[in-house]
């Protein structure tokens, strides 16, 4: 396999993963640091072993992290710039012209969302 070959074979699996809008959701809801089941469970809405599910994707895939603290456990981005380049993409699929006012609409309000830090949540 060409080093090319190698690397696009990595970035295919890293867009697989990101290809599921829970697990961005969970990525995004990591932002601000550190951040229980419970709490991804909140952010995302979805259920406890639908969050444990996910998360154990992306450890597999080394995109978050955990630390333990006796029963607890807390998830992290391993990489923190993750979380900058997933709202880049909000840029992307907010300039296409082909998109209606719903999704102009819904990016508007996601970016607005992202960029607020916790305590002005």
């Amino acid at each position: 396999m060409t080093e090319m070959e190698t690397v696009a074979k990595e970035l295919a699996e890293l867009f697989g993963v990101l290809g599921n809008p829970h697990r961005v959701r969970i990525l995004e809801a990591l932002r601000d640091g550190e951040v229980d089941v419970n709490g991804i469970q909140q952010a995302v809405g979805i259920s406890h072993s639908g969050v444990s599910q996910h998360l154990a994707l992306l450890r597999a895939h080394r995109l978050v992290s955990e630390r333990r603290d006796g029963r607890h456990v807390y998830y992290h981005l391993a990489q923190p710039a993750l979380a900058e380049w997933i709202r880049s993409g909000l840029d992307f699929i907010g300039r296409d012209p082909r998109q209606g006012e719903e999704l102009r609409s819904a990016v508007r309000h996601a970016r607005a969302t992202w960029n607020r830090t916790d305590d002005q949540v």
